[in-house]
């Protein structure tokens, strides 16, 4: 077991979780003797007794004379296909940033229409707090989940979780994407799509010079980025390498920006005329990195940014955008999601895929040299 600075007991406390909400240990089976689980891990029987009786006092695990120490019921029968009594879980990468409050709110909305109670969690978008959620949502007497996977294009090393929602019948939708492993129904918008009409867009408008910024350690901006790359292979552009700038979450806030700065210094006819950006947020943050180096938008760089979030119409130059359906999508995944707990089932609903709307604003037009 991993972490050395955690106390022993509390290694087993979290090795023991684990088994339980992976279902290695399904409600009322006995777990391996104090002896045995010493044995197994290298412990003595006090820290074992330790552990075991936290768990006992959190409602995990109960003893029964003579008998030996089994786990508690934590799926039970309390999930119920009515409304009364319903709680749903909701996993997602932020809460309060970004468009990620009107996703909330439309969720929390179409809840409290039928009675249900909400469970909010946030990963910001780090798998070891995606491990943590998922297990404090396997603890509540969960009617349903839904959750935003965290870097989805990195892989899913909390694969046993999902397993468990499985073995425990709760039923789970994804939203703006799912992981490559879990087979559950997404809501999410067609974002290759999106990636197509932003490039398309600039390419109609006389730009040939278009740099493109995307986060690829989720799918959402891999397939954007896969569409800015067919627009232009179906117009007969190329993109050069220079202009691809691929970051993680863990880079967003410096290295797009420091990528950017270096374009725009080049002489007029070697830098882009255009970009397209992963996200409002980081179309807004670019705004920012053109006025410093003292040239405007759209004059100098047309931007077009994703998911038409607030931050989009916040600015002095309102951005060209590809619209996120936010409130709606939220709503949709509660609808889907109650349909799946009174139908009893969970793979055989087909995803929902939004149609991306590009909004055409302010920060958009045709190059220098092709108007004149």
């Amino acid at each position: 077991m991993k972490g050395q600075q955690t106390p022993k007991y509390m290694q087993l406390k979290q090795q023991i979780i684990s088994w339980i909400v992976t279902a290695q240990f399904k409600p009322h089976d006995k777990l391996p003797s104090e002896n045995e689980i010493g044995k197994q891990f290298e412990m003595s029987r006090q820290t074992v007794r330790q552990a075991l009786g936290d768990l006992e006092q959190e409602g995990w695990l109960y003893r029964a004379q003579g008998k030996g120490t089994f786990v508690s019921d934590q799926s039970a029968p309390e999930r119920k296909a009515s409304s009364q009594g319903m709680t749903i879980g909701m996993i997602t990468t932020h809460i309060s940033d970004y468009i990620f409050p009107t996703i909330v709110r439309g969720v929390e909305s179409s809840l409290r229409a039928v009675g249900a109670r909400l469970l909010l969690a946030s990963t910001d978008n780090e798998k070891e707090k995606e491990k943590d959620s998922l297990e404090s949502m396997l603890r509540e007497p969960l009617t349903g989940l839904i959750i935003e996977p965290t870097k989805s294009a990195e892989g899913n090393p909390n694969f046993n979780y999902f397993m468990a929602l499985d073995a425990l019948k709760i039923p789970y939708v994804m939203l703006n994407e799912r992981y490559s492993d879990v087979d559950a129904p997404c809501l999410r918008v067609d974002d290759e799509l999106g990636g197509y009409r932003a490039a398309e867009h600039l390419i109609k408008l006389g730009h040939t010079r278009i740099a493109g910024f995307f986060k690829t350690d989720d799918f959402q901006g891999v397939h954007r980025m896969r569409g800015f790359l067919r627009a232009h292979r179906e117009h007969g552009l190329t993109v050069p390498p220079e202009y691809l700038l691929r970051y993680s979450t863990e880079e967003k806030q410096e290295k797009p920006a420091q990528a950017l700065s270096l374009m725009l210094q080049r002489e007029p006819e070697q830098r882009p005329s255009a970009i397209i950006c992963y996200n409002d947020e980081l179309a807004v943050r670019m705004l920012d990195i053109v006025r410093q180096i003292g040239l405007a938008v759209p004059g100098d760089l047309s931007i077009v940014g994703f998911d038409d979030a607030n931050l989009a119409t916040a600015t002095e130059v309102k951005l060209t955008t590809v619209a996120h359906p936010k409130t709606e999508m939220g709503a949709d995944a509660v609808e889907l999601l109650l349909s799946m707990v009174e139908k009893q089932q969970r793979c055989q609903t087909m995803d929902k895929i939004y149609d991306p709307q590009l909004v055409i604003r302010e920060s958009t037009q045709a190059p220098r040299s092709y108007i004149s």
